[in-house]
């Protein structure tokens, strides 16, 4: 082999290396969605559900929402930013007619993040979608009051508070506010909506979310 060939060989070696070193999280999740959309051809301009585990483990989904063509690429422990790099890959590929999205609350028990990072963050995936799909309505499910995070109860209505604000001043798009929705008349969480982890939701708790979003689901 010439030196000239070895070397770039090496060079080669050392970026493939170094990039499976720094590759962004959750990396593998979605080389493994592009995968499926290979073997199974996703629907045509869906309904496009998309976000952390409360949109991925939303089995029935599809089912459910059939008739809106609902397509459901969520992301198991996804933060707002990771959602916001993967646009290219499980966003703007399915041309969707409308996106509904969850996605913040595993942003929460990070100490450093605050609710305007959180708001922050929002605004930068919203604008980086409008980059492309200027006109495409959105909706956006609050963060929810899961058992195992009330210790971040204060941390997750405000953010929800500065979210809802931004939305109110965004055209096509709509703030679901899944909080109150999900907490007994006396305001107390319900941990018979949730499975044993006490983060993901049960049928019960996914019906609610059904009931509050369907009505702003295009067909």
């Amino acid at each position: 082999m010439k030196k000239s060939s070895f070397v770039l060989l090496i060079l080669s070696l050392l970026t493939i290396a170094t990039f499976a070193q720094k590759k962004p999280n959750f990396w593998d999740d979605v080389q493994v969605i592009k995968k499926y959309d290979q073997m199974y051809k996703p629907p045509v301009n869906p309904v496009l559900f998309v976000g952390s585990s409360s949109i991925r483990k939303w089995d029935d989904c599809m089912q459910i929402f059939a008739k809106y063509n609902a397509l459901n690429r969520g992301i198991g422990g996804a933060v707002i930013n990771d959602i916001t790099c993967y646009l290219n890959d499980i966003v703007f590929p399915y041309q969707p007619k409308q996106i509904v999205l969850y996605v913040g609350e595993n942003d929460l028990p990070n100490d450093a993040v605050t609710p305007d990072t959180v708001l922050n963050r929002t605004v930068n995936l919203y604008k980086a979608i409008r980059a492309k799909l200027p006109t495409i309505p959105i909706v956006y499910i609050s963060i929810k009051p899961s058992p195992s995070r009330d210790k971040f109860k204060e941390k997750a209505v405000a953010s929800n508070a500065l979210i809802q604000k931004f939305f109110a001043g965004e055209a096509h798009t709509k703030f679901v506010n899944i909080y109150p929705l999900m907490l007994t008349k006396k305001g107390q969480l319900r941990p018979e909506l949730f499975v044993n982890d006490m983060l993901h939701m049960n049928a019960a708790g996914y019906a609610i979310w059904r009931k509050a979003v369907e009505p702003y689901l295009l067909k």
